[in-house]
């Protein structure tokens, strides 16, 4: 049996659980213990900043699975992802869900570099960015062409992403950037997966990762471009 976005009731595992949603849970927890016991060595390794992501651009995906070394960074985006993951995997399936997830990590830090402004002027272009907050924000949109599939009220998701957005615009220190960029990303994703034909629906779950791929390279390296980076 598969749902109407082609997810296998098989593929969460035994029970139902959702396998990928706890791996990345457990990556991210086990990535924040090496912040702390590293003295912060760790995060330097894999944080984002657009000049770095030039020359290192696995910094793209990376950044997601670090965290301030306060704990209620963590547990929010954590928790964020539990209560979207444990919905969203049974229904689009593992590997549409890693892809949504992936694909809306590096979406955020894509957003991030976009939006830096001038790279001779703005200090976004040198200031560190980690987090989920991409990849969640990426859960948050895809939720709403779900809902919008099933036939389902958006109305609570709606307000969720507005409290969340006036979070990011008001609280110093948050990426709103990438928040914008793994929403987008989320929201596109899932849209293809939602309305898929019924018959191309394996195909879709192969040509989405690979056309966001080549999508969100191409955004970084027009960008890097257009400023004499590449």
């Amino acid at each position: 049996m598969r749902t109407v976005f082609g997810g296998s009731a098989g593929e969460t595992g035994a029970g139902g659980r959702p396998i990928v949603t706890f791996t990345i849970i457990g990556i991210c927890v086990a990535s924040w213990l090496l912040q702390l016991v590293t003295g912060g060595r760790w995060t330097e390794l894999l944080w984002f900043w657009p000049w770095g992501g030039a020359v290192e651009p696995w910094r793209f995906l990376t950044a997601s699975f670090l965290h301030s070394t306060l704990p209620l960074h963590i547990l929010f985006n954590m928790y964020a992802l539990w209560i979207t993951g444990q919905f969203l995997e049974p229904l689009l399936g593992r590997l549409r869900f890693a892809v949504l997830c992936l694909l809306s990590a590096v979406g955020g830090s894509v957003g991030v570099l976009l939006l830096a402004g001038d790279p001779f002027t703005s200090s976004a272009w040198v200031t560190p960015v980690v987090g989920a907050s991409g990849m969640v924000f990426g859960l948050f949109g895809a939720m709403l062409p779900v809902m919008r599939r099933l036939g389902r009220s958006m109305g609570q998701v709606v307000v969720l992403l507005v409290i969340n957005g006036v979070i990011g615009f008001t609280v110093p220190g948050i990426s709103w950037q990438a928040h914008l960029g793994g929403l987008v990303t989320g929201a596109l994703v899932a849209y293809a997966y939602a309305y898929a034909p019924k018959e191309r629906r394996a195909a879709v779950a192969w040509v989405v990762p690979a056309v966001g791929i080549a999508l969100l390279v191409g955004l970084a390296v027009l960008r890097y471009s257009s400023v004499g980076v590449l």
